[in-house]
């Protein structure tokens, strides 16, 4: 009978490892789907007004639903969390997501309402993208490659969705509506993954098998605090909003968002009054999102290292800057360097802005509802980005003024990085036994 137990344990390791790599599947399927409800309708814009009777007074509006929608709907995740389990709830946010991308084309006056739900369901799925991750110890390539999913995706839906048309008979409403079918797909498999509340079972145990916690992810240490974790004891409930931790993190997600998508609204609009052709200046903002697609896989993973950590986080704000300043520096003919090398930057930003909801949390909630708060007050701040960045076009005359003051922020996101991993882990007061070991602030 002794005999027979290897094989046992074996086979048990091999289920385990299935069901880390179906569930990793799952997360990156469920994070290519929280972009193309967004980027399709940009890249049909021209088309809304004729296609759905659209004032195009409107179209400002339109543009500005899913960030607003971000913003309003991020506590929505946790909550659904706390009562149906983490899987469920991000199925049923899928769910909703492929209803609205179809109501919207489908019956006539959803447009506006249907964008609106639709990044509301991307909002609840995807704050919990990184609780999902810190239940299963994922490692840096798993918050990378859902990171990248999320890049990814966005590139499919503004790429796709024009061929699309064309190949459905011109029919512009099923081109974008074809796009609830990768978001059922992604329903059924991430609630089949086998989720259950906080964490999943069965599933990327490993370090409770003979590793120290710390394999998980370098930024990890044992303190007192850990000893009585690992006994069940429940910690303080200290406020998120009192914690410093998750504020330089809220504050790090936010600045880089704000970034992004001022960069993404007006990059074509500067590159052609640099004297880059229209068409040119559309493939140069696809490809600032496709240099920036290994940058969005590697942040995370290099940020596991703390050795690494602590300057990469204020880096990559200052290497941000100076892309910034390139970009307005270069002439036309240098715009495929310099846009390149803004996008590899920005990626890496929000690549690491996602893992630091799961590196500097204490354990699957905290990291929910890290995330929740840094997504949600951090995409409100970003909806002020191109609104600024318009403004200040307008109010100087030129681009100088708006790049210069997106290249300060960028400066304020690198101090924002070095509280992030310099603070205490953030803890909601749950049992913080959800993982045996706590991420240790860097640099001390």
């Amino acid at each position: 009978m002794g005999a027979a137990r290897p094989p046992r344990r074996s086979l048990t390791g091999h289920a385990r490892g299935f069901a880390a790599a179906g569930m990793l599947v799952a997360l990156v399927l469920v994070s290519v789907n929280l972009r193309p409800a967004i980027t399709t309708v940009a890249g049909v814009m021209g088309q809304l007004e004729g296609g759905f009777r659209l004032d195009p007074h409107l179209l400002p509006l339109l543009g500005a639903l899913p960030v607003l929608a971000f913003g309003v709907s991020a506590p929505c995740g946790p909550w659904l969390a706390r009562r149906l389990g983490t899987g469920p709830a991000v199925a049923l946010a899928l769910l909703v997501l492929a209803v609205a991308l179809v109501g919207r084309v489908l019956v006539p006056g959803l447009l506006l309402p249907g964008t609106f739900l639709a990044g509301a369901s991307i909002m609840t799925a995807s704050v919990l993208v990184p609780q999902i991750v810190k239940a299963n110890r994922g490692t840096g390539w798993w918050t990378g490659l859902c990171t990248m999913g999320f890049g990814l995706g966005a590139a499919m839906g503004a790429g796709l969705v024009q061929p699309l048309q064309h190949s459905l008979g011109g029919s512009l409403a099923w081109a974008l509506a074809v796009w609830a079918i990768p978001a059922l797909l992604a329903a059924v498999l991430i609630r089949g993954a086998g989720i259950r509340g906080a964490g999943i079972r069965g599933a990327g145990v490993r370090g409770a098998r003979g590793r120290p916690p710390q394999a998980a992810g370098s930024v990890t240490g044992v303190s007192p605090t850990d000893i009585a974790t690992e006994a069940g004891v429940r910690l303080p409930a200290v406020p998120l909003w009192k914690q410093r931790t998750a504020w330089a993190v809220t504050a790090f997600f936010g600045l880089q968002a704000l970034l992004y998508f001022a960069i993404t609204s007006w990059l074509a609009v500067f590159l052609v009054s640099k004297g880059v052709t229209a068409e040119a200046a559309a493939g140069l903002l696809a490809w600032f999102s496709i240099a920036g697609l290994p940058a969005s896989l590697l942040a995370p993973v290099l940020a596991g290292r703390a050795s690494v950590l602590k300057y990469m986080a204020p880096g990559l704000g200052l290497l941000v800057a100076a892309a910034m300043l390139g970009v307005l520096a270069a002439p036309a003919e240098l715009q495929f360097v310099t846009v390149g090398a803004l996008g590899v930057v920005q990626s890496a930003g929000f690549g690491l802005g996602m893992a630091l909801m799961v590196i500097r949390s204490a354990g699957p909630q905290s990291a929910g509802r890290l995330s929740a708060m840094s997504q949600g007050l951090g995409f409100a701040l970003a909806s002020l980005g191109p609104l600024a960045a318009g403004f200040l076009h307008e109010w100087s005359g030129g681009w100088n003024a708006t790049f210069w003051v997106l290249a300060a922020e960028a400066v304020l996101l690198a101090g924002a990085g070095y509280h992030a991993v310099r603070g205490a882990p953030v803890t909601t007061g749950a049992p913080a036994g959800e993982l045996p070991g706590m991420p240790a602030a860097v640099g001390r």
